[in-house]
């Protein structure tokens, strides 16, 4: 958790008053992966890793920004933020997130006004946990707080997927936002992407059936390969390349997430063998996820297990976005004592895996994989364990106060 005391001592120095201060969480993802901008169905849970955003008015129409992770003040008008600046899109500077979300929420109707904010990142970068969607929400936050208006968790993610999508130039789907605004403390999210119904499923403790609990352990390989960002782009055009095609075959079809595995087959024909494939990844992820959320229901951990290893296995062979590093580390868990489940998560090429491990086998998986992975590869993986946490939220940070006490 982020040192509000020394946050707030470097807000003031900075810009000479005092903020409020608003967090958001990072997410990872269970199961449900490159099917949420497919209309389909995901599972992801927010994190303890937070942004944080401290923000105070300004009197004037500009936004005057501090990042601690990059030592960078920078500054905009929000005329030029909220025109949609076509000299700043297409770029992945931390600042287009922030310009971004207020150029979405003007869209929104927020009457905005200048202000100074300083942002705070503990999501690790670059390790497909979200830390973009962090920072989106955590500013929209601050920025709709200044503005007098508090915007409805869905309303939320919907305004920062929007930033992303049209100012970022990252075609994403809605999940990282909707885990990272509507995360709750010990529960997961099932999420329909088309409709934006969510479900909060109790996960964590006592999930084993047997009065055990079980941790998320997100393993992060420490690589990132160039890929990312151009191949989850092309990702995306190739399914909606597939729906064109396979639309005046199936009817009442709009995406791929109205296709079942059957109709798929029976189409097959029609496709090229790479989009085939492309698309029986989505089909069969978003059985899995169904699936899954029957089988947590239940308390049937194994079985839960079993389509993350599934669905890591149609990333890697159907939609092609692994690499060797993830597969390593899958199959370096996999034969782990208490270890359910494992497969990557996030876009692909680099980045984390998730392992859902019981929990009092957690301090030997931690010892084990990181030795076994460093070995092979000859880095060091950061190993993270988490729980489900709350979602975005203002903070209530009484000046003194230790960390550890209610505001």
């Amino acid at each position: 958790m982020a040192d509000l005391d020394a946050l707030r001592a470097n807000f003031i120095e900075r810009f000479a008053t005092a903020p409020r201060f608003f967090r958001a969480p990072g997410r990872v993802n269970l199961i449900g992966e490159h099917t949420d901008y497919n209309g389909g169905f995901v599972m992801p849970a927010a994190i303890g890793f937070d942004t944080t955003v401290a923000v105070a008015p300004r009197t004037d129409r500009r936004l005057r920004v501090h990042s601690t992770n990059f030592s960078e003040t920078l500054e905009a008008s929000l005329p030029d933020a909220c025109a949609a600046m076509t000299q700043r899109r297409g770029g992945t500077h931390w600042l287009n997130y922030v310009l971004g979300v207020a150029d979405s929420l003007a869209q929104h109707g927020v009457r905005l006004q200048g202000a100074d904010l300083l942002v705070h990142g503990e999501v690790p970068i670059g390790a497909g946990l979200s830390s973009s969607a962090a920072l989106e929400v955590a500013t929209a936050l601050a920025l709709a707080a200044l503005a007098g208006q508090t915007l409805e968790p869905v309303t939320l993610a919907g305004i920062c997927q929007r930033a992303e999508n049209d100012y970022v130039g990252m075609r994403c789907g809605i999940m990282d936002q909707m885990a990272s605004a509507c995360g709750r403390a010990g529960h997961v999210l099932w999420v329909d992407c088309r409709s934006l119904e969510y479900k909060l499923l109790p996960f964590g403790s006592g999930a084993a059936g047997d009065g055990s609990a079980v941790r998320l352990v997100i393993c992060n390989t420490m690589v990132r390969h160039q890929l990312s960002g151009s191949e989850y782009n092309r990702r995306r055009a190739q399914c909606e390349q597939a729906v064109q095609e396979l639309a005046p075959l199936v009817p009442g079809m709009t995406a791929l997430r109205d296709v079942s595995s059957a109709t798929l087959h029976a189409h097959r024909a029609g496709l090229d063998a790479e989009l085939y494939r492309r698309c029986r990844h989505v089909v069969t992820e978003n059985e899995r996820v169904q699936a899954a959320a029957m089988a947590l229901a239940a308390a049937d951990l194994a079985t839960f297990g079993q389509l993350m290893r599934a669905s890591h296995l149609s990333l890697r062979d159907d939609y092609e976005v692994s690499c060797d590093e993830l597969d390593l580390m899958v199959r370096l868990a996999d034969p782990i004592e208490g270890v359910y489940g494992a497969r990557m998560t996030g876009g692909g090429f680099g980045g984390c895996t998730v392992n859902l491990v019981r929990a009092d086998a957690v301090p030997h998986f931690q010892s084990l994989i990181a030795a076994r992975y460093a070995q092979a590869t000859g880095h060091d993986p950061e190993i993270y364990v988490c729980e489900a946490a709350d979602g975005a939220a203002p903070i209530n940070h009484r000046p003194g106060a230790h960390l550890g006490q209610p505001a």
